[in-house]
Parts: C-alpha cells; sequence; structure tokens
C-alpha cells in the first residue's frame, strides 16, 4: 500500500473532492500491476500469498479459483514480482476471448506462410514470454481441441508452432484461473482430467469480497489514493459510518465493482454510493399487540420521528435489521450496531427468549 502524505482535499459543491488538474491522456485506471501489494489482512488471503510466493520459488504450475472480479490476477502479478522471473515479462491471456480459428496461432506462433495471410513469423503468446510468467484467464472457457494442445505445452515444455517441422522448447512458468468449478467441468466431459491434475499442482481458493470485510477500507483507501492521482483530484476520505456500510455491502462484483463505484464517483465529482441492486432495505417491523392495526408504512414519519419509543422494541429492531442487512453475518452485524462481537450473540439470544416467551403467551 502506498502511505505517500496525501495533499489537502479541496471540496467541490457536489461534497466530492475538487479537480486539481486536467487527465492525462491514459492515465486512468490503476491496474493490478499497481495493486499488487494490496491483498488485505485476511487470513486466507495472507495463506494464498504465502503459497505463491512459495509457487515463485520453484516455479511450478499455479490453479487460482474464485469468483469474477476477486483478485485473481492480483495473485498472478504477486507471484511475478515475488520470484526470480520479476525481470521477464508477465502475458496475461484471456482464454475465453481466443479466436476458435486463430487461437493455436495466438498461443504458439505460426510460421511464415502457414495459412493464408500469415506474411511473417509470430512468436506466439508464449514464446513471448519467454522466461517470465502467462497467465491463463478464464480456462474453463478453453476449447477442447486447444485444452489437448496445452497439456503436451506443460508436459513436455516446448511449443509446436503452426507451419514448423520442429518443436521449440520453452521456459515460462503457468498460472490459470477460473470463477468454474473444474472437478464439476471434470465430471461432465467439458474439461480434461489430466490438464486439470497437471494445472493445479497448488490450488489457490479466493475468498470473494463479501467473506473479507477487514479488507475493504484498505481497498477503499487504495482506490481513493489511485483514482485520485489519475482524475487530478484531492484523496476521498470516507467516514466511519460509510466505512462500515461499505462493509456490510454483497458486493457481488467483488473488487473491481468496488473499484468501479469509487472511480465513478471521481467522473462525476460525487460521493460513492453502494449500487441501488441489493442494496439492504429497513425490516419491516409490526406495531406492538396493544396498538391498533394500521395499514403498512414506512417506519419513519414525514418529520423524522421514530415509529414508537418502546426501547425494548427499539432494541429487537435494530438486531433484526442489523442481521437482515449483513445476511445473518454476526461480525458485520455488530459493527453496524457500533457493539462488541459478543455483543451481538448475547443480543440475539435475548431477543430469541423473549420471541419465545411471547410465542408461549400467545398460544395460551
Amino acid at each position: 500500500m502506498d502511505h505517500e502524505p496525501p495533499s489537502p482535499p479541496r471540496t467541490s459543491t457536489s461534497g466530492m473532492p475538487a479537480a486539481t488538474g486536467t487527465l492525462a491522456p491514459g492515465d486512468r485506471d490503476p491496474s493490478a500491476a499497481e495493486f499488487k501489494g494490496v491483498l488485505g489482512r485476511n487470513a486466507a488471503m495472507r495463506r494464498a500469498a504465502r503459497s505463491i510466493e512459495r509457487a515463485a520459488e520453484v516455479g511450478c504450475t499455479v490453479l487460482v479459483i474464485g469468483e469474477t472480479g476477486c483478485g485473481k490476477e492480483i495473485l498472478a502479478r504477486h507471484l511475478h514480482e515475488s520470484g526470480p522471473r520479476a525481470g521477464k515479462p508477465f502475458v496475461p491471456v484471456n482464454c475465453g476471448a481466443l479466436s476458435s480459428q486463430l487461437a493455436e496461432s495466438q498461443l504458439f506462433g505460426h510460421e511464415k506462410g502457414a495459412f493464408t495471410g500469415a506474411e511473417g513469423k509470430a512468436l506466439g503468446i508464449f514464446r513471448a514470454a519467454e522466461g517470465g510468467v502467462v497467465f491463463l484467464d478464464e480456462i474453463g472457457e478453453m476449447p477442447a481441441e486447444l485444452q489437448t494442445k496445452l497439456l503436451r505445452v506443460l508436459q513436455q515444455r516446448e511449443v509446436h508452432p503452426v507451419g514448423s517441422a520442429h518443436p521449440v522448447p520453452i521456459d515460462v512458468q503457468v498460472v490459470a484461473a477460473t470463477n468454474r468449478d473444474l472437478q464439476a467441468e471434470v465430471a461432465k466431459g467439458n474439461f480434461r482430467e489430466d490438464l486439470y491434475f497437471r494445472l493445479n499442482m497448488i490450488e489457490l481458493r479466493i475468498p470473494p469480497l463479501r467473506e473479507r470485510p477487514e479488507d475493504i477500507p484498505e481497498f477503499v483507501e487504495y482506490f481513493s489514493r489511485a483514482f485520485a492521482r489519475s482524475y487530478r483530484m484531492a484523496e476521498w476520505r470516507p467516514s466511519a459510518d460509510t466505512l462500515i456500510q461499505f462493509q456490510a455491502f454483497d458486493w457481488p462484483g467483488n473488487i473491481r465493482q468496488l473499484s468501479h463505484v469509487i472511480e465513478q464517483a471521481y467522473v462525476l465529482q460525487v460521493e460513492p454510493q453502494l449500487p441501488v441492486r441489493a442494496r439492504p432495505t429497513p425490516l419491516s417491523v409490526p406495531a406492538p399487540q396493544s396498538a391498533p392495526q394500521e395499514p403498512e408504512q414506512d417506519q419513519t414519519s414525514i418529520d423524522g420521528k421514530l415509529p414508537f419509543v418502546d426501547l425494548n422494541l427499539l432494541r429487537k429492531c435494530a438486531v433484526r435489521q442489523a442481521l437482515e442487512m449483513t445476511r445473518g453475518h454476526k461480525a458485520r452485524a455488530a459493527k453496524l450496531l457500533g457493539v462488541h462481537a459478543n455483543t451481538i450473540s448475547r443480543l440475539i439470544r435475548e431477543v430469541e427468549a423473549e420471541d419465545r416467551a411471547e410465542g408461549t403467551v400467545a398460544d395460551n
């Protein structure tokens, strides 16, 4: 994480730090290369980082599994930078975007005249990465015929360029990534079992962002600083309450979605807002039994008053709403309520006991 002192923020009328200069062409997107040092404090990610550093030392193949946008390429670049191949190329490949007609040439190269339009030699991705790392993203999308050829490359450590009579030795380390369950794909016959075992010499599973909320403040700080620099604006610093809301959100698009939310705010010069989709909604709390039933309405009145003043009911409402907003995650619910993790467990037990007691009275 870059900890250079930020410049004092100037605030625009929108509440977002105001622009301090002109955006340079092409100087916009903080890439995975810049993000390589921001792995977070989550224990699973730290274990993955240690495993990836060991893999960098020995040069074995690595299979990274995780949801879209959770940081698989970040780990691949961490491997590249932390081992003896750091000074050599890092070549990412989206296997889902390979052309079915030219995929073999794109990966393994071709000779002049190998096919119509081949007016010269091409190294291909594997030879272009000589001495470095090839990152095969979305490996589960690779066509079956290419899987066979990739298996041979991994086994023989050589490629056979299209139109060449002889194979060419290569020295690259391969990191593959997918958001699919490759074991299930093997069982369906969609992915070669021998290739799966060849790829997962070390298999790393990356947890989604919703399972590591403790990392969100660090990611927010990184993206705020990076986009402030890119857009020539002062850094946005969220309040403690805003950070709690960001940590409670489920982030279906993971780190990539978080990055987009913060960048969009810099583009529009507004405060970053949680996406409307899946934003937690207030829990509907029934009126006390002693009060007459009224038509359903919002919990808060127009003048901002609470729907009732019974402290016990308010406590139960707060606990239930916090649990609903965090989908039952006690640690995050505790953060929302501003209490210790042990306290939330006690509050839940008390609310459940009161509910059971009320149910018993109602039955009698």
